[in-house]
């Protein structure tokens, strides 16, 4: 009997097979991509994106919460060319600049709090935090201080993926695969009160959650502790905002003890929270550095940057030596030609103003229609950032172990649905770009809520 001949190879196949053979990817389990095959995106156009099956799907996550102003604009990509034409490169480290990085750094001066009156360039969210750590490093050094070597992070915090922000991210697979954890770095809990003090007030727990920072500098001892670093809220780590007066604490802390603070803004910034960075949401003010990435170009090329404090920058220039740090493209005309163009945007369109004013409100009142849901036992949200607590048990709280992927489960439903949203272990996280409408946010949470309800008749818990 003839064997039936085999089907030709579809193009996406094709393409599956092609990225299987070469190519690796961030953050996956190669074994079960090869098995699975990757999904191929072949265009994107405003929330938008499709892929090589020709499906539409809502990008609920931004890209990875760096999208802001969307797919498609041309403005951006023309500035690009512009910039590219005049000036392809310019290296920063032989007494060179460029007028393009110049004007940024202008711009970000005018718009980050007051007293960061300096901006380092590099490509990335990691290394503008591998750049906060070496530089407050360098200034305890200079200031004569060298035994100020212990930097303090929170657990599930995320601030990048080499060696040394692996382990500040208090993500412990991401700091214990393959390398050893780096001495001097140390966690906090993560202030999330849903899990450490559901009982107890806003106000006392954001105390008890900014004393715990206290109670590491005088475990380490305060003249051995260069740095705190953190995220306004955090991200990837688990979408962890933290109560009203955490910050205001956190910031007497460290300024009674003179410990540095450096405040990751990597996805804050450029908008999610409605503000232009999260810390003008929560009241951070007198921080030492600032790190942003991702939103600064809307992720239309690479770009990072350290925001750097008159103080720090003082004792660099008064005191002189060479600081050896930097990256080939720190400054790259054309990249900052595009964070130029991006933030005209966001300006000159109220891009950050609405989401403040209307759709920031109006994705909270959604997720908050979502606490009532079977699977989920807390939400939370600011401005257009949000996470959906997934919980094995609702009376008690108890969380699904990391052996149950019922957020992947949620997500991959949401997905066969037209809806990209984030898994984070336990919950589902949206963060979608900041030029959403409000009939997309329908649409968003009306298909989130599907994924759910599909989720829980699997578990039976509907």
């Amino acid at each position: 009997m003839a064997t039936a001949p085999t089907p030709p190879e579809t193009a996406t196949q094709s393409l599956q097979a092609r990225d299987n053979a070469h190519y690796l990817h961030p953050f996956t389990d190669h074994k079960d991509l090869h098995g699975s095959g990757a999904r191929i995106l072949t265009k994107a156009e405003g929330v938008y994106h499709w892929d090589s099956e020709g499906n539409k799907v809502l990008d609920g996550l931004a890209g990875l919460g760096c999208v802001n102003i969307g797919y498609g604009r041309k403005e951006l990509p023309a500035a690009a060319a512009k910039a590219m034409e005049e000036l392809s490169f310019c290296q920063s480290f032989f007494k060179s600049s460029n007028t393009p990085a110049i004007a940024l750094a202008e711009t970000l001066v005018g718009l980050t709090p007051d007293g960061l009156n300096h901006a380092f360039f590099s490509s990335s969210g990691s290394e503008a935090n591998e750049t906060a750590v070496r530089l407050a490093l360098r200034y305890w050094d200079l200031e004569g201080e060298p035994q100020r070597q212990n930097i303090i992070a929170r657990e599930n915090a995320y601030h990048g993926s080499t060696m040394l922000t692996a382990n500040l991210s208090g993500i412990p697979p991401m700091a214990f695969a393959g390398t050893l954890p780096f001495p001097n770095v140390h966690h906090i809990p993560a202030p999330y009160k849903y899990v450490h003090a559901p009982s107890m007030s806003d106000a006392d727990f954001a105390k008890q959650a900014a004393g715990w920072l206290e109670e590491k500098i005088l475990e380490l001892g305060a003249d051995t502790v260069a740095l705190f670093i953190a995220e306004p809220f955090q991200g990837a780590g688990g979408a962890i905002i933290p109560p009203d007066g955490y910050w205001a604490e956190i910031q007497r802390i460290c300024k009674h003890y003179d410990v540095l603070l450096a405040v990751d803004e990597v996805v804050c910034g450029f908008g999610r929270t409605g503000h232009w960075f999260g810390s003008n949401a929560f009241g951070i003010e007198g921080m030492d550095m600032m790190q942003m990435a991702k939103g600064i170009t809307s992720a239309y090329v690479p770009l990072s940057a350290t925001m750097v404090s008159d103080r720090l920058a003082k004792t660099l220039i008064d005191k002189g030596g060479e600081w050896w740090h930097g990256f080939t493209y720190s400054g790259h005309p054309v990249c900052c030609a595009v964070a130029l163009e991006n933030i005209r945007i966001l300006r000159e369109e109220g891009i950050i103003d609405r989401v403040r004013e209307e759709t920031g409100p109006y994705f909270a009142q959604h997720i908050q229609a979502l606490a009532d849901h079977p699977l989920i036992g807390n939400v939370r949200s600011r401005g257009l950032f949000g996470g959906m607590q997934l919980v094995k048990d609702k009376a008690s709280g108890a969380l699904f172990g990391e052996e149950e992927p019922v957020g992947e489960m949620v997500s991959e439903a949401a997905l066969a649905r037209g809806l990209a949203l984030r898994d984070i272990g336990n919950t589902n996280a949206l963060m979608p770009p900041l030029i959403i409408t409000k009939d997309e946010l329908d649409f968003v949470f009306d298909v989130a809520k599907q994924a759910f309800d599909d989720v829980a008749t699997q578990l039976g818990r509907m």
